[in-house]
């Protein structure tokens, strides 16, 4: 009677170490997939500088990689070859690697990646503005305004002269404010300023 329960014990005991063998087994196999799905688009064991080595150990950086490499292969196919931005994306990634200067690295990297999403998305015409506006501005040239207030933040397209500069929209305390590179535009019941390269001038919405 002994020996056999010793026995129904040993298989009971063979049987648990079994099991905790395979749920072992499924858990390395479900983290090696896990980190499979959070890599960046770029091969980490190839990362070089402080900015990449960031991103490759970031699971949200390495998935805003991720989408903006997806973004700009949707983006190029509808833009005409000889207009390609392959050489501003090498540029977009040396001015990211560049965040390793900055006094918050993660955060510069992550709005460089963010602001580049979203202009791809618009440049490439992968979104429609929600609205558009022209603005007068006397003795200078005329401002076309398109809004993207499906984006987050919402961003707004300003095209005047040779010029088309993306902006994105920042809290104030009255009206609509955007601010991009040496650009403001703070529009208020259809009277905007703006400021470009030191300039400032008052623009009217064009009715």
């Amino acid at each position: 009677m002994q020996k056999t329960i010793l026995g129904s014990c040993l298989i009971l005991l063979a049987a648990c170490q079994s099991t905790e063998s395979s749920t072992e087994a499924d858990t390395t196999t479900k983290a090696e997939s896990q980190a499979v799905v959070e890599s960046p688009s770029f091969d980490c064991s190839k990362a070089t500088g402080q900015v990449e080595a960031l991103i490759c150990n970031d699971a949200e950086l390495a998935a805003l990689d991720r989408k903006m490499t997806q973004v700009y292969q949707q983006a190029l196919v509808n833009i005409p070859a000889s207009e390609q931005p392959k050489a501003m994306q090498r540029g977009w990634i040396k001015g990211r690697n560049d965040c390793w200067k900055s006094h918050d690295v993660r955060q510069c990297t992550l709005d460089n990646y963010q602001s580049r999403i979203i202009e791809l998305q618009i440049t490439g015409g992968l979104i429609e503005a929600s609205t558009t506006a022209v603005f007068d501005c006397g003795q200078h040239p005329s401002i076309t305004a398109a809004f993207y207030t499906q984006l987050d933040p919402v961003t707004g397209v300003f095209t005047f002269a040779d010029q088309q500069l993306l902006a994105s929209n920042v809290r104030s305390g009255s009206g609509a404010k955007y601010q991009g590179r040496n650009f403001e535009f703070w529009e208020h019941q259809g009277e905007a300023n703006v400021q470009y390269l030191g300039d400032s001038y008052q623009c009217k919405l064009h009715r």
